[in-house]
């Protein structure tokens, strides 16, 4: 099989194609022709060295979509699937994966591999970090820090269709404007405003979704009494200073998000609300895999809303 490997870390030109064996599935896997991947930020973590790896070489790759290659497991040849834990089979990086049974979804008729890769880890998280961790009620107001990024662009859709009321940030004014399109009840361009002043001053929130870490200081100012923060990324710094006098005296509940992906109960639920309409992943950019130094620097440039999709073309 083919794969975009690294073996040292460094920049995004460490990438190159690999000729790598065949997976050979176990007795509880199924192999999967990868069509579709994504760039998370954990890749370009992995890539450069601040987070750890297994050994090289390394294949990145969180989700993939792809087809099934033979009858498996309940699962029959030319069935279309999507997998969160395509780092645990290999990495969503290569041309097939062997899967284990259990960690894929079905994907419905009317939703393309990009659409289900787009949606695949983000999406997961996003409902997790809302309704698993967060407890998201109906009509709840809510904040999403990094509303711009795959994750924030689920969060915004999913609040909207629980019938919520959502505040998200973003780094520029264009972007602002891309989350008050999608959804966003306020936008708030985070270098030019402030983001506790301006949420506590449009009436507070009940609930965060800390996708940055960094602005961990102004989500609490920006939180009413007894409210909840899901600490889901770190990409903004894994340090913040806080005043533990306001998040003392408002009662606000921290939790740590951890590793977060959905039942493939609730995937498959996600990717049938694509079918519906009522879902949209957002798509920044679609490019060979080939291409994936360039995404993992669009990615690390800040310059994309939504996700970058790598597809398998060899």
């Amino acid at each position: 099989m083919q794969a975009m490997v690294f073996r040292k870390f460094g920049a995004p030109d460490v990438f190159e194609r690999a000729d790598l064996p065949d997976p050979v599935p176990s007795a509880n896997d199924v192999l999967v022709r990868i069509a579709a991947t994504t760039v998370n930020r954990l890749d370009t973590f992995q890539r450069n060295g601040s987070r750890p790896i297994k050994g090289f070489p390394f294949t990145a790759g969180l989700e993939a979509a792809g087809t099934v290659v033979a009858d498996s497991n309940g699962f029959a040849a030319g069935d279309r699937v999507l997998t969160t834990r395509a780092l645990a089979a290999g990495g969503g990086y290569a041309s097939m994966l062997a899967i284990p049974a259990e960690s894929l979804v079905r994907i419905p008729d009317g939703v393309t591999f990009e659409q289900a890769a787009a949606a695949g880890l983000a999406a997961s998280t996003a409902w997790t970090s809302l309704f698993d961790l967060g407890k998201m009620g109906m009509g709840e107001r809510v904040l999403i820090q990094a509303g711009a990024s795959g994750v924030g662009t689920a969060q915004i859709q999913f609040v909207k269709m629980s019938g919520g009321w959502v505040v998200a940030t973003a780094g520029s004014d264009e972007k602002a404007e891309k989350v008050r399109a999608l959804g966003a009840d306020l936008a708030i361009n985070h270098r030019t405003t402030h983001i506790g002043a301006a949420v506590r001053d449009a009436g507070g929130v009940n609930l965060v979704m800390e996708n940055t870490g960094g602005t961990l200081a102004e989500s609490l100012i920006a939180c009413l009494p007894d409210s909840r923060i899901v600490l889901i990324g770190n990409a903004g710094g894994r340090e913040a200073t806080v005043d533990t006098q306001d998040w003392r005296l408002k009662r606000v509940t921290v939790i740590g998000g951890g590793a977060m992906a959905a039942s493939p109960k609730d995937e498959r639920a996600m990717l049938e609300s694509i079918a519906a309409g009522n879902f949209k992943p957002i798509i920044a950019q679609s490019l060979p895999i080939e291409q994936v130094a360039e995404a993992h620097r669009l990615i690390e440039a800040n310059a994309v809303f939504g996700k970058i999709v790598l597809l398998h073309q060899w």
